[in-house]
């Protein structure tokens, strides 16, 4: 039986820190975004006019001008539930795997600069200013555990 100074010492290894549960924080980082994805991909499609009320009038119906044709919108809520979708699977099976790493890092990186790029161009509301600091927030704590504990290495077949 080992003492309880002797499970500490192991508990906080040679740096005298203790050990993060990496696996953890990357799976309650994932859960986070995949739930923020399911929301804000849902939203539009359950109710397009309090998504608007939000942020702010869509122009993709004026062809059609029918409040029900906003196909930019709804292709979007569509692709973001499809991508929460993924990360939730891959939280029911407990694992992140390389791929569902790209997606979540690659879509935190393209939303948050469409956001900053089309706000900047006035093309979209400001609102979406705050979208965009999210998505930064995902790949900020993303590359936080990167830089600070690596990637794994690859097992064999």
């Amino acid at each position: 039986m080992s003492s309880f100074a002797d499970r500490t010492m192991r508990a906080l290894g040679t740096s005298g820190m203790p050990r993060l549960n990496v696996r953890g924080i990357l799976l309650y980082v994932l859960a986070v975004q995949a739930a923020y994805y399911g929301v804000t991909g849902i939203w539009p499609l359950v109710s397009i006019e309090s998504f608007q009320w939000v942020t702010g009038r869509k122009t993709d119906h004026l062809v059609s001008g029918r409040e029900a044709d906003h196909w930019l919108v709804m292709t979007v809520g569509v692709l973001v539930t499809a991508i929460a979708a993924a990360m939730i699977t891959a939280l029911l099976r407990r694992t992140v795997s390389p791929e569902t790493a790209v997606l979540a890092v690659s879509s935190a990186m393209g939303l948050s600069l469409i956001d900053v790029i089309y706000v900047s161009r006035e093309v979209i509301a400001p609102i979406y200013l705050v979208d965009a600091a999210i998505q930064i927030l995902f790949l900020a704590c993303y590359a936080a555990l990167l830089t600070q504990h690596g990637l794994s290495q690859p097992r064999g077949p």
